[in-house]
């Protein structure tokens, strides 16, 4: 008898970083040592266990023919129609028992082998290094049947000495890559659990007397205008910058007159670094970074941070990303005004920090670093507090900061996120202070400070926020000391975020606090042939945290969200107001660094929303921080009368690296007089015949006041008063805010299963009235809605009355009437556009006159909720009717019903059906972030209190 022998898996659960690996160093392109991707097609075969299969995959000449094949990089559980297993989403659970550092015996491993063919004019002087990017979670590596080690840390790079091992001609390398590792109890963010070789692979030419590793310092003196540059390097060799003739020995500083690189001006200088084995390219961008009358300065001066937190993701691909889904990434910040990333909540693909290099992006990158899990136990066993783990975490923030270390985007290195607090991220702050003193170090962790350099906290709602600008929020002396920034805020999940506008306010009230980062940069679901995109749950996972993944300012597919239209215009770096009727324009250029050179504006004028006139408008070349009046233009002479106003927009006035030429980058709007309203007499009386109540151009059922047609426009469904909407992923909150998640709230009390009673019709001398009660079922409350129609012949008014009954201990989420059009297809309105608004997330609203479609006019958030209402609406066409509104209201058109927008979880639960369901609401009760953060601010409440609004139909055909 024979007894099969289990490889030893020690290592996985082995605390240490691992064992083989070189040491740490920058990561950089040679101009010309030879490299060779060995990214591409692999053979693949999938065990449940760590150790289910011996090792003799490793060995030449092994047959995997039978085996399947997977793309690296990229996920296993992303490939293969889920024959390999499937993602799992959790937000802070770990999926596996927390008993560190044990991992389950049930633990995916994917064995991985890739057969190359070295060059045959592969250099056989120097060595060579395999280099793997990243890796989840845990890998052992092969060459040539020899093993060369194995490593945790799955967003940080590895590399193996391998020059001895090469072969001319077919070459085989193995990697065995564990699902679950020690290492996975390090990595606890909020994001899908994704295994596999998902960043590249390289094999890397060593020549003698190559570059081993350097430093880049280059820092700027703003009194001067000089920049002074080093590098460091293992070897000698020498430095070499054309542009400002500087050639030196490496270590050797000098000093030259240089222009500094901003965010806003991202000047970088082409360099080599020559040494007697291989020319590396430079991209050398100069300035200091301090902490200086408790705030962060760059150049002398203090930053604003209009940031997002970043995940890297591809619906298809997910971690594993290509160069130009990272361009189109920071194309699409740049274009929405934003200046800066948090690396969320580990290092990206060192492609991307240069991307952030050469476009200008101020950077907090992040170590690979989140034990949010142990909060479960309060923080019992926490492995940041647990010296055993200790060279773990040093080897995390070693490999971040040695191959980030030269690019000058980078402003602050952090520590990680939501890891609680110990003795490990101490030696971490210790060891990253030492080595790189020429920036900062973040965490958001440690509010007393004891180891970071600014004070960081997530969602703290904005009173908290203010008193905090204040200097009134307590703590030590030294927190009271330093600058604040909301590292995460405004959670961009579903619709919203609300508040925006506000947070910014405070911002830019006072000085010390220096801005923030929204959560998130994109929603992570996943491309599903069925349900659209997949969130947490759609996949069978044991725990999941559903959609709270999906929380991102653009969609799966990269289209900008309403909440990155909105912040756009809240960080618009030129503030634009003005005086109407006297004509005059204030420019504010709202910038750190630049002067508005780069820009030119044009103004319009419009009448009931349409342009009638146009020009340029000379503005000065306003220094950052100044302002200044513009007169405007005579206005046009325009006979019409209607409502007019002024539109001045901020424009570049040449083609950049990020935008073209006429891109918008502010735009502001100003009333010249005010809005007429639309009035008429009632002329018409009702008249009682048959069944039916005519009334100039409509007919009502007599028996229950129902509207049937207006001038030959059926209405298939009577306007009635509707107070629900399909609570948004912020409507319903976060769980540890129960006083105040309204979603909640607004079931409980029934607003969901309003009931009408009809208590009147009244054919009246001059108008039709109809009068209800409008009230949840088991409940006492309710709202006496009084429903009023009058005519002048040709045009129908509707006047709604709207009294409260009961104590209403919440507020309203909507307010208004809702209709149903047989046909309607193309819409066109006056009023706020062209996307979504509401009362809390209005800023990015431009009133003009607008078109779309009724499809089109849906936002497609990845849950269905709540979504396209139009603000400030004088009047709206569609179905054959226009609908005139006194006050302005909300409109929003769907081909379904807001309970079955309720019901869906996903895009492909919605069908159209044979109705269009208008509603034009008097009222909206503001989105806020409270899926993570603050609720609505008290002013966007729609409290329910008596109101009076109207409308006024006519046909268009």
């Amino acid at each position: 008898m024979s007894f099969r022998t289990t490889p030893s898996v020690d290592y996985v659960e082995d605390v240490s970083p691992g064992s083989g690996a070189l040491p740490p160093r920058a990561w950089y392109a040679s101009s010309d040592a030879r490299s060779l991707s060995l990214n591409g097609s692999w053979r693949f075969r999938l065990s449940a266990t760590a150790g289910a299969e011996d090792d003799s995959f490793a060995e030449e000449g092994y047959d995997a023919g039978n085996w399947a094949e997977v793309t690296v990089p990229g996920h296993w559980v992303l490939q293969g129609d889920g024959a390999f297993g499937s993602p799992i989403y959790t937000n802070h659970l770990y999926p596996f028992p927390v008993d560190p550092p044990y991992v389950p015996t049930e633990n995916p491993t994917g064995d991985h082998l890739r057969v190359f063919d070295l060059p045959s004019d592969w250099p056989s002087d120097g060595g060579a290094v395999l280099r793997f990017d990243g890796v989840e979670s845990c890998a052992r590596v092969w060459l040539n049947g020899t093993e060369l080690g194995e490593f945790k840390g799955s967003r940080l790079a590895h590399e193996f000495a391998v020059g001895e091992l090469l072969k001319p001609g077919s070459n085989v390398l193995a990697v065995r890559v564990h699902q679950w590792s020690a290492g996975s109890y390090l990595e606890d963010q909020d994001q899908w659990w994704l295994p596999g070789i998902f960043r590249d692979v390289t094999l890397l030419h060593r020549p003698a007397g190559s570059v081993a590793d350097f430093f880049v310092h280059a820092s700027y003196d703003h009194t001067t205008g000089e920049g002074t540059l080093r590098v460091d390097s293992g070897v000698d060799g020498r430095v070499l910058v054309p542009a400002l003739d500087i050639d030196v020995a490496t270590g050797e500083p000098v000093t030259v007159a240089v222009e500094p690189w901003t965010a806003e001006t991202p000047k970088l200088y082409d360099g080599v670094l020559a040494t007697d084995g291989e020319r590396v390219p430079l991209r050398i961008g100069f300035r200091t970074v301090v902490l200086e009358d408790g705030l962060v300065k760059v150049n002398g001066t203090a930053v604003l941070f209009k940031g997002v937190n970043r995940h890297e993701w591809h619906p298809e691909r997910g971690r594993a990303l290509d160069l130009e889904t990272m361009r189109e990434d920071v194309l699409l910040m740049k274009r929405h005004n934003l200046n800066a990333v948090r690396t969320s909540h580990y290092p990206p693909h060192p492609a991307f920090l240069d991307l952030c290099d050469e476009y200008g992006l101020w950077v907090i990158d992040e170590c690979d670093l989140e034990t949010h899990g142990f909060t479960e136990q309060d923080w019992r066993d926490n492995p940041v507090d647990d010296d055993r783990w200790t060279p773990a975490l040093l080897d995390r923030a070693a490999r971040m900061v040695e191959r980030d270390k030269n690019h000058p985007s980078i402003v602050f290195w952090s520590l990680g996120n939501e890891a609680g607090t110990g003795r490990g991220l101490t030696a971490m702050a210790e060891w990253i202070h030492g080595r790189d003193p020429e920036r900062l170090v973040h965490y958001e962790g440690d509010w007393n400070c004891r180891d970071t350099d600014v004070y960081s906290r997530m969602y703290a709602f904005h009173d908290e926020v203010e008193k905090i600008g204040q200097q009134l929020d307590g703590g030590t002396h030294k927190r009271r000391e330093l600058p604040f920034i909301q590292c995460e805020y405004a959670h961009a999940m579903g619709n919203g975020p609300g508040g925006l506008a506000d947070y910014q306010e405070l911002f830019e009230k006072y000085d010390r606090l220096q801005g923030g980062f929204i959560w998130e940069w994109i929603d992570h679901g996943v491309k599903h042939a069925e349900l659209g995109y997949a969130y947490g749950g759609d996949f069978g996972e044991e725990l999941h945290d559903g959609n709270f993944v999906c929380d991102g300012l653009v969609f799966p597919d990269r289209t900008p969200s309403p909440g990155l239209i909105e912040y756009k215009k809240v960080i618009e770096p030129v503030h634009i107001e003005g005086d109407g009727a006297n004509g005059i324009v204030r420019i504010t250029n709202k910038q750190d660094f630049a002067d508005l050179s780069a820009l030119a504006f044009e103004w319009s004028c419009q009448v009931d929303g349409e342009t009638v006139e146009s020009g340029s408008l000379s503005v000065p070349a306003l220094v950052a921080g100044e302002s200044a009046e513009v007169k405007l233009p005579e206005p046009p002479v325009d006979g019409r009368g209607g409502e007019r106003q002024w539109t001045v927009r901020a424009l570049l006035a040449n083609d950049t690296s990020w935008a073209a030429k006429g891109h918008v980058v502010a735009w502001g709007q100003f009333a010249v007089g005010a809005r007429p309203l639309p009035s008429f007499p009632a002329t018409d009386r009702p008249v009682v015949e048959e069944g039916r109540i005519t009334l100039g151009p409509a007919w009502f059922d007599a028996r229950t006041g129902a509207l049937l047609s207006i001038g030959g426009v059926e209405v298939g469904a009577t306007p009635r008063l509707d107070v629900w909407r399909a609570p948004t992923d912020n409507d319903d909150g976060a769980e540890w805010q129960t006083d105040t998640r309204y979603g909640m709230l607004w079931r409980t009390l029934g607003l969901h299963r309003m009931r009408h009673r009809l208590v009147s019709v009244e054919a009246g001398d001059d108008a039709l009235t109809v009068r209800t009660r409008v009230a949840p079922a088991a409940r006492e409350v309710g709202l006496d809605t009084v429903y009023r129609w009058t005519s002048d012949g040709e045009r129908l008014r509707l006047s709604v009355s709207v009294t409260p009954e009961g104590d209403w201990t919440v507020p309203l989420p909507r307010l208004g009437v809702r209709f149903g059009l047989p046909e309607a297809d193309r819409v066109e309105w006056f009023g706020g556009g062209p996307g979504e608004a509401y009362p809390d997330s209005r800023t990015a609203s431009m009133v003009g006159r607008w078109q779309s479609t009724v499809d089109r006019l849906q936002t497609p958030y990845v849950r269905p909720q709540e979504n396209g209402a139009r603000a400030d609406v004088r009047w709206v066409e569609l179905g054959g009717l226009r609908i005139e509104g006194d006050p302005e209201f909300w409109f929003t058109a769907r081909r379904w019903t807001t309970e079955q927008l309720d019901a869906a979880q996903h895009r492909t639960d919605l069908a159209a059906g044979d109705t269009v369901w208008v509603n034009l609401d008097h009222g909206l009760h503001g989105v806020g972030s409270q899926s993570c953060g603050p609720g609505p601010l008290p002013q966007y409440f729609l409290k329910a209190e008596p109101v009076e609004f109207s409308f006024v139909f006519s046909t268009t055909r």
